[in-house]
């Protein structure tokens, strides 16, 4: 389960409650509840970076909504990698199911398979989680609902500009650390390193002074900020032993660019 439900309320909880009837026998792991509310791009980043990490067959049920209640589909897919995916169609789930190859999309629409009172606000307990529950207990997707073809899609590495001189990204993640996770791929940022014929190469965000790229937070004092590449597999601005997000005063859709430039 991923949500932006957070630790509060009893909305997680509850869900958990819906699958525990359906299939008392699935285990149910919670990936996090701890999504910013309606970050629906930082929701898809987490669950594209976690799916592969689950065994074959998992049910991934992700719910960051802010469009509950309105024409928005509710969808569940299976992979060809086996992984399974429920939520609504509005991208979260697209990146994930992209990386582990779309096999088949149906829009959950059959009322037998969710809960017999539909909310207009709480479709996490109502439909998505009856789906993964039925799913998980051996309904196959297709009795869920009809075929579709298509989804939402939602690329956080797009949005990448390349000059002679400057690649520039964007902060698309913020972690509890508040380490500045940007769309900016190790492979874009040594493909343009190999452009250059400058010493190194140097990241800027916003109109602060620039940042050398180390290999670990540990390779520079504690306080002091760096730029690296972190598990995300793209490149991230940090403060050893602090929090990258407070001391620039920045977060998501924060410009960052890279620079070449002398030692």
């Amino acid at each position: 389960m991923l949500t932006d439900f957070g630790y509060r309320d009893h909305y997680a909880g509850v869900m958990r409650g819906v699958i525990s009837t359906i299939a008392p026998q699935t285990r149910v792991i919670d990936l996090t509840h701890g999504i910013p509310a309606g970050q629906i791009a930082m929701g898809a980043i987490a669950l594209a970076q976690s799916w592969q990490f689950f065994p074959p067959r998992t049910i991934f049920l992700a719910v960051v909504d802010p469009g509950v209640g309105t024409q928005r589909r509710a969808l569940a897919i299976e992979s060809r990698s086996g992984a399974r995916f429920v939520g609504p169609d509005n991208g979260l789930l697209w990146m994930a199911a992209a990386a582990a190859g779309i096999k088949a999309i149906v829009e959950l629409d059959t009322a037998r398979y969710r809960l017999p009172a539909t909310s207009a606000t709480f479709h996490g307990r109502d439909i998505f989680a009856p789906a993964a529950a039925w799913l998980s207990h051996g309904v196959k997707l297709g009795a869920l609902g009809p075929a579709r073809r298509q989804m939402v899609e939602l690329d956080a590495v797009a949005g990448v500009s390349e000059t002679s001189r400057r690649l520039t990204g964007a902060v698309v993640y913020v972690d509890g650390f508040g380490n500045l996770v940007t769309n900016l791929t190790r492979a874009a940022v040594e493909r343009f390193a190999r452009n250059q014929r400058q010493d190194r190469l140097w990241v800027r965000i916003g109109r602060y002074p620039r940042l050398a790229i180390y290999r670990a937070y540990g390779e520079v004092p504690i306080g002091v900020p760096l730029a690296l590449f972190g598990s995300f597999g793209t490149l991230e601005i940090a403060v050893r032993d602090g929090n990258a997000a407070a001391h620039f005063a920045r977060s998501t859709n924060a410009p960052v660019t890279v620079a070449p430039g002398k030692s």
